[in-house]
């Protein structure tokens, strides 16, 4: 399966139990541990968790690699290590505490500076 089709899997899975703000990040400039990234928030510990169940369900389903997963016991913030996805489930309040969006964002504007400094 390719890195577009994984990432559609993850969204359909995220959006079958009602993940909200499901955002994309394509990570691959920024590292070579993962290609993209996956954002989600679920309304409870119990949406969260069932939202990370869901996509690990449907991933393993499909053959395809599945890794650690982090933080299900709290529900706040649950990871997903998918290989060349990782997938982050989280509460409104962690992830406006954390946004993940512009920190990655940021990471990717900065090196885009620094690459055109660079010419």
């Amino acid at each position: 399966m390719n890195i577009e089709d994984k990432v559609k899997l993850i969204v359909a899975a995220l959006e079958d139990i009602k993940g909200q703000d499901v955002t994309v990040l394509d990570t691959g400039k920024l590292t070579s541990l993962f290609e993209r990234m996956v954002i989600a928030t679920g309304s409870s510990n119990r949406q969260t968790r069932a939202l990370a169940d869901n996509v690990r369900v449907r991933m393993k389903e499909a053959d395809e690699y599945v890794g650690n997963t982090e933080g299900e016991e709290t529900g706040d913030w649950v990871l997903l290590d998918l290989g060349d996805v990782i997938v982050h489930v989280m509460q409104p309040a962690a992830r406006a505490h954390y946004n993940l969006e512009e920190l990655w964002g940021a990471g990717e504007a900065a090196r885009a500076r620094h690459i055109q400094a660079d010419h």
